[in-house]
């Protein structure tokens, strides 16, 4: 198959041209991977948004059913890059590209090696709260990384206090939602969605669920996401007598419908690097317990009576979601808040122009 067969272009959207004489700014997202979790939907909203704003993007790697679904109605491509291999081949035969933005250690590797020789600037994402690798092999990859890309952006203040060297904060932003449903058109849900994994810690949810008490009250915990952690999970809530009340409906493609329709959403990650399914709940208007803990401080930290418990304690997470349950004035007047405050800070529209003006400070200085 040819490269250019290859290639995933979405209808719909129109280029404006806010480059060169002759072509609009060009950039590659590059992230290495077959897969679709939080970097991959990351990659995907800020593409969505920089097409929309006259950008031409090229996503190199991802899931491509998963990615394709999510830029249905924008003009954004999408090459498959699974390695860092494939990865250098198509942004070298892809050329010129004004920036190229990676996400992810394999990305940054391809990235550097695709534009060894070039005056193309690379950009990296640091996703995670944790230097780029411990050992001494992964240490002196670091160490050539960054001395070749140009500026990194942390995710959070919590990111970029983790990381080794500089970093500017932009804190992704999701989509406003245009109508917030009362509680009285939600269902009795308290939602989970997240990869189930062993850092994402859904087991002090079930745990928290397990105490709430909501279980006996006919509602249901519902947790949308896959992973290898689902077995035990699900044993855990057997042996917590919950089991009944809890759906793991597996991946889905569907959370926001899920967002808009719960009653609670539930964070108990207790470093988490930011939580953007948080912020897609904020926007839902959907109530948030979270853990005090990570980028919830960043997010739903931002109200000042916020629904947030200690990391680890699952008790005060149970009553917190039970008094949300009980009082669904609070879930109306919180799911709001909450609502107003992902539009004045937590916007796409502001993550897009605070990263549109670091690409062309970088541009600018590669010139």
């Amino acid at each position: 198959m040819s490269l250019s067969s290859e290639m995933s272009s979405p209808l719909g959207g129109r280029l404006v041209n806010l480059g060169s004489k002759n072509r609009p700014t060009r950039v590659a997202h590059v992230v290495c991977t077959d897969s679709f979790a939080g970097v991959e939907r990351y990659v995907t909203v800020l593409s969505a948004a920089m097409a929309r704003a006259g950008w031409e993007v090229v996503i190199f790697g991802g899931d491509r059913q998963a990615i394709t679904s999510h830029l249905r109605n924008v003009q954004v491509s999408w090459v498959p890059a699974p390695t860092v291999t494939s990865a250098v081949l198509r942004l070298r035969q892809l050329r010129p590209f004004d920036v190229i933005h990676a996400h992810m250690t394999d990305a940054e590797v391809a990235s550097v090696v695709a534009t060894l020789g070039t005056r193309v600037p690379v950009v990296c994402t640091r996703h995670f709260a944790q230097p780029r690798g411990s050992s001494a092999t992964r240490k002196a990859v670091s160490s050539l990384l960054a001395r070749r890309i140009h500026t990194q952006i942390a995710i959070s203040e919590y990111v970029s206090s983790r990381i080794e060297g500089a970093s500017t904060v932009i804190v992704p932003g999701v989509e406003n939602v245009d109508e917030v449903r009362p509680s009285a058109e939600r269902r009795n849900e308290v939602l989970m969605a997240q990869r189930l994994e062993p850092e994402k810690r859904a087991d002090l949810g079930i745990e928290a669920w397990g105490a709430s008490g909501l279980a006996a009250q006919g509602w249901t915990l519902v947790i949308a996401g896959d992973g290898s952690e689902r077995e035990r999970l699900v044993a855990l809530a057997n042996g917590l007598g919950v089991g009944e009340s809890c759906r793991f409906l597996g991946f889905r493609s569907d959370v926001a419908e899920l967002q808009r329709r719960a009653a609670v959403f539930l964070a108990p990650r207790p470093d988490e690097p930011l939580g953007l399914s948080v912020i897609e709940a904020m926007a839902a208007g959907a109530p948030v317990v979270a853990a005090a803990g990570g980028g919830h401080l960043e997010t739903v930290g931002l109200h000042s009576a916020a629904a947030l418990y200690p990391p680890f304690d699952v008790a005060e997470a149970g009553r917190q979601l039970a008094e949300l349950a009980t009082n669904p004035k609070r879930r109306d007047e919180y799911g709001r808040d909450l609502a107003n405050l992902q539009r004045l800070h937590l916007g796409i529209e502001t993550q897009l122009a605070k990263t549109i003006d670091l690409y062309r400070s970088v541009i600018e200085e590669s010139k």
